[in-house]
């Protein structure tokens, strides 16, 4: 409990500082307030604020959901009529199991052979994320590209990159992210509808919230 009381108090804090001694105009009062709202709910799903600072053991339940969603989330994306290759069911097996920096080698090896494989880049890119706490480091923005260059047309690259950089708080470079792959997607593309959406969200979140400008 003394861990989430200190969280929700130093969201407090951010935002007196930000409505009173930064002026943060009333109209972006709420825009703000769902930016540390956001930010808690990520803390929540990432941390383990009633635990002691340090040392502690990973959270392998955590790791595990994530990686289950992530494995899950991306084959939504491809027909599983198709089979898969065996070093990308090995790999999807250490990724359910919250093991990402093992899924990402098995991955390196199996591209080293298939270096046209959207799939298995796309799956590179995510357990790299995973690995790094979310986070998309050089090399998961360069397999992201990898698979973006392989089939422009597939969102998968882009639309999992906008998500890991709204997460981590990169709210201009989400937005970014995801307009480029609004701007590439067929009219009749059955997610523009989404990134649209999620577009003017982020759009009118960065108007109201000077700090985003």
């Amino acid at each position: 409990m003394g861990g989430w009381l200190g969280v929700l108090s130093l969201a407090l804090v951010s935002f007196a500082i930000a409505a009173f001694m930064l002026r943060l105009p009333k109209e972006g009062f709420a825009v703000f307030g769902a930016i540390l709202l956001f930010g808690l709910v990520g803390y929540a799903w990432q941390g383990s604020p009633d635990q002691p600072g340090s040392p502690k053991e990973p959270d392998i339940a955590s790791d595990q959901q994530s990686g289950e969603e992530m494995v899950t989330a991306r084959r939504q994306l491809f027909d599983d009529a198709i089979p898969k290759p065996d070093y990308l069911v090995l790999s999807d097996g250490f990724a359910r199991r919250g093991k990402f920096d093992e899924a990402a080698a098995m991955l390196r090896k199996g591209l080293n052979d298939n270096p046209d494989h959207l799939e298995g880049w796309l799956a590179l890119a995510m357990s790299l994320t995973g690995h790094a706490d979310g986070f998309v480091t050089p090399a998961a923005a360069f397999a992201y590209s990898k698979a973006r260059a392989i089939d422009p047309l597939n969102p998968g690259a882009d639309y999992f990159m906008g998500f890991s950089l709204l997460q981590t708080g990169q709210v201009r470079a989400a937005r970014d992210t995801w307009a480029n792959l609004l701007a590439r997607s067929p009219e009749d593309a059955p997610w523009r509808d989404d990134i649209e959406a999620r577009i003017a969200q982020l759009d009118q979140m960065i108007a109201n919230a000077p700090m985003l400008q």
